[in-house]
C-alpha cells in the first residue's frame, strides 16, 4: 500500500493511493497515520478494504509528511561507502547517528526555507524508515518486524552549521522545512529488498545524484537494531539513512551549493518522487 496525508499543514487527514493514482480518504477508518495505525494489525485492516468503497478525494491537494506523531527524527550520517569517498572521510566503524528537529519535517512538495546568511546549503536523497512498533534493544534478525514502511526523504543540510561552527551536526541539519517526506509511505510488503533501491536527485532539471541503497555501509537492519540500542523508536518514528554521492559539498573542482529559487527533484525506486522550491528566509 501507498498510504499518505493530505490537506493544509496542520490539518492533514489520512489517505491512501489507489490504482489509478487517485487519493482515497481514510479519515473514516482511522484518525490518522500515527501510533497504533502504524502496527502490523491495522496496517493489515487498512490493507483488506476495498479503496473504491472509500471516498474519493478530488483536486490536487498538498501533501504532508505521510505520518505524524513521531518522537524522533534520527539520521545516520557518511552511509554511503561512495559518498565517503566524495567527502574524504573515513568509513565509519559504527553508524553516526545525529537527530533532526522535528521542526524540519516537511511534506514532500513543500517549500524548503534556505536560512538566513546561509551560503552552504545542500541537498541528500535519502531512503527513510518509518516505524511501525516500538523498537528497543531489537536484534538485526528481528530489526525489520518493526518497520510499517519506506520513504523517499531529502536530508537538507546547511554545511557550514554542519562542520564549521562548533560540532554537532544537528545544528546544520534541523533547520525548518530541513526534512521533506514523502510523497507517501509504502509499506515494507512492496519493498522486498530496501537495499537494491536506484535513487537521484535532480537541481534544475540536471542530474546531481544517481545512486543506489546497494552502497549502503550499515543496512536497513544494522541501522535500527544499532539505534535501538541508545534510543526507543517508537511508531511513526523515522530514520533517514544516508546518502549517496553526487552532493553539493562533494563536487570538483569546487562545492556547489543551491540558491533560492532552484528546484530540488528527488526519488527513490518504488517509493515515488518529491519535489521542492527553495526561496529565501524572511
Amino acid at each position: 500500500m501507498k498510504l499518505l496525508r493530505y490537506g493544509p499543514a496542520g490539518q492533514e487527514k489520512p489517505g491512501l493511493l489507489d490504482s489509478d493514482g487517485a487519493i482515497r480518504d481514510l479519515s473514516g477508518v482511522i484518525p490518522d497515520l500515527a501510533g497504533d495505525a502504524l502496527a502490523p494489525g491495522a496496517l493489515a485492516k487498512i490493507a483488506a478494504i476495498d479503496p473504491a468503497s472509500l471516498p474519493k478525494v478530488t483536486g490536487n491537494p498538498r501533501l504532508g509528511p505521510p505520518v505524524t506523531g513521531m518522537k524522533n527524527l534520527v539520521c545516520i550520517g557518511l552511509n554511503y561507502a561512495d559518498h565517503a569517498a566524495e567527502t574524504g572521510s573515513p568509513i565509519p566503524k559504527e553508524p553516526i547517528v545525529f537527530l533532526k528537529s522535528l521542526n524540519a519535517l516537511s511534506g514532500p512538495n513543500d517549500d524548503v526555507v534556505i536560512p538566513r546568511n546561509s551560503v552552504k546549503t545542500d541537498y541528500e536523497v535519502e531512503l527513510a524508515i518509518i516505524i511501525g512498533t516500538r523498537a528497543k534493544y531489537v536484534s538485526e534478525e528481528n530489526a525489520l518486524d518493526h518497520v510499517a514502511g519506506y520513504a523517499v526523504g531529502n536530508d537538507v543540510s546547511e554545511r557550514e552549521w554542519q562542520a564549521e561552527r562548533g560540532g554537532a551536526w544537528d545544528k546544520g541539519k534541523g533547520f525548518d522545512t530541513f526534512g521533506p517526506l514523502g510523497p507517501w509511505l509504502v509499506t515494507k510488503d512492496e519493498i522486498p529488498d530496501p537495499q537494491n533501491l536506484a535513487m537521484f536527485t535532480d537541481v534544475d532539471g540536471v542530474r546531481q545524484q544517481d545512486g543506489s541503497t546497494r552502497t549502503m555501509i550499515f543496512g536497513v537492519k544494522q541501522v535500527i537494531a544499532y539505534v535501538s540500542q541508545c534510543i526507543t523508536l517508537n511508531p511513526g518514528d523515522v530514520i533517514f539513512t544516508g546518502t549517496p554521492p553526487g552532493v553539493g559539498l562533494g563536487k570538483k573542482p569546487a562545492p556547489v551549493f543551491l540558491k533560492a529559487g532552484q528546484v530540488m527533484k528527488l526519488g527513490i525506486a518504488g517509493l515515488g518522487e518529491q519535489q521542492q522550491k527553495l526561496v529565501p528566509s524572511s
